[in-house]
């Protein structure tokens, strides 16, 4: 491991909360895929963990909380609190909560569906806490209150924004008073706005003498949280230190690459030739959108041509999603009309590439199952799949696994094969890169779009990134716009 060394931190007095050391993750075949790692996390600090999607993030963070998927070995050294716990016992379990802290990558999987936020915070303060049921309950009211989710209490997790899930499972997840937060991708998918709450959240976990441990494929987190950054690749440690001299001055050809595939360093996208020439695949006419009593946005009204690549901007909940389930006949507009003037085409061939792609994978099947299941129904050609497997970086081992055994970044790879195997002639895709590190990123929005442009599709981009959609659309609709 060469480049940046970890700054030693100033005050030895300080606790260690954790202590990791020669942590490492294997399969049952021997098979590593996280190299022994060390690491320790004083009281007042943070360590930031920064790698592509497939790296081991993740197992890291499960292997320290005691939560490793069955057939997952963790050997090493974990101490708590200067308590040392063994990797194979069930001692670790013990201290969630009340000690040991995760934030998930998908925070609405972490939330009981069909109970109200409000219910499931007093819980956590009422059974983790102790706390008599009537304090539990105003507590509850408060700390909402304090996250601004005051009038969410009687909500349910699916009324709830990305950036107010992840507050809502912050709130549940510290009510007990853990000290130790681990958070796996804590912002992705979030509006800036969101995003910015969210670490503001995650620094007050550390700067009132907790420790946080976060990993994450955003540079921008990793340069707001600051602290000690180490950077992962493939199971492998490959480079740490202070963020801003890391970030600055990156020693590791990897983390050079990481940095430099941001967006704001992308070349702009090619102009589509001809533009003028094409009729429109479709046309929106002065559309306004209503979720229940509430109007989104109104009077929007464009057109796409067969090709194009259209990039949606504007703030979580202001109806992005609404608008693909518009065009892709799953809601009715309030009024306005969309006009499609190609009438070959099938229904299945208008599709939405979601942002969180669990929820579009039965989790207890295959995803060559699921894959040869959609072949089946709609008699398509698997031939494109070795190929397309390729382009995506994925390995074709990965579709013997189940969509819960695969990271978020791999799932929406496979998402997006699978769509590209439906011969689309639209794609919404819904913050489909937020899950992915920027190169990875930057590969996936280049295959799209070159998938798309050679297929005639057009290509609906929706992203809290200003620069990757200004550097990968043809034109840009901001639905702010078109609100009042």
């Amino acid at each position: 491991m060469g480049g940046h060394r970890a700054r030693p931190y100033s005050n030895k007095m300080k606790m260690k909360l954790l202590n990791i050391q020669n942590l490492s993750v294997e399969t049952e075949n021997r098979l590593q895929l996280v190299e022994p790692i060390s690491l320790q996390l004083k009281a007042g600090k943070n360590i930031t963990i920064l790698g592509e999607t497939g790296s081991g993030k993740s197992l890291l963070i499960q292997a320290i909380m005691g939560a490793l998927p069955d057939g997952l070995i963790a050997s090493g050294e974990i101490s708590v609190k200067n308590c040392k716990i063994s990797t194979e016992s069930d001692r670790l379990q013990t201290l969630w909560g009340k000690t040991l802290v995760m934030l998930p990558q998908e925070p609405r999987r972490s939330l009981n569906p069909i109970m109200a936020i409000g219910k499931q915070l007093w819980e956590s303060f009422h059974y983790v806490a102790g706390k008599p049921s009537s304090q539990a309950k105003t507590e509850s009211k408060a700390y909402l209150a304090k996250l601004g989710l005051g009038e969410s209490v009687e909500n349910y997790p699916h009324q709830l924004s990305g950036g107010m899930a992840q507050r809502a499972s912050f709130a549940i997840a510290t009510a007990a008073g853990g000290k130790i937060l681990l958070a796996d991708e804590p912002t992705k998918g979030l509006d800036p706005t969101s995003k910015g709450k969210v670490i503001e959240l995650l620094k007050s976990a550390y700067q009132n003498g907790g420790g946080l441990l976060t990993i994450t494929h955003d540079i921008e987190v990793a340069e707001q949280l600051g602290g000690t950054i180490l950077v992962m690749k493939k199971g492998e440690l490959l480079e740490q230190g202070e963020a801003k001299a890391l970030l600055n001055n990156p020693q590791h050809p990897y983390t050079k690459a990481l940095i430099s595939a941001d967006p704001k360093h992308w070349q702009p996208l090619q102009d589509l030739q001809n533009l003028s020439q094409k009729q429109p695949l479709v046309s929106v006419k002065n559309l306004s959108i209503a979720r229940g009593k509430k109007t989104l946005f109104s009077n929007l009204s464009f057109d796409l041509h067969k090709g194009e690549v259209l990039g949606i901007v504007g703030h979580s909940g202001i109806g992005k999603s609404s608008l693909a389930d518009v065009l892709c006949g799953l809601l009715k507009p309030k009024s306005g009309e969309v006009v499609w003037h190609s009438h070959s085409h099938k229904k299945h061939q208008v599709l939405k590439l979601y942002q969180d792609p669990p929820e579009a994978f039965a989790p207890n099947v295959s995803l060559k199952t699921l894959l040869d299941d959609v072949i089946n129904k709609h008699q398509l050609d698997r031939l494109p799949i070795p190929s397309l497997l390729q382009q995506l970086s994925l390995n074709p081992e990965i579709l013997q696994r189940n969509a819960e055994n695969v990271s978020g970044g791999e799932l929406q790879r496979v998402a997006i094969l699978r769509a590209l195997l439906l011969e689309p002639v639209l794609l919404f895709a819904d913050e489909v890169t937020s899950r992915l590190d920027p190169i990875t990123q930057q590969e996936t929005i280049e295959l799209l779009i070159n998938q798309c442009r050679a297929r005639n599709c057009s290509l609906i981009l929706v992203s809290h990134d200003p620069y990757l959609i200004e550097k990968s659309c043809d034109k840009v609709i901001n639905l702010e716009e078109y609100v009042g």
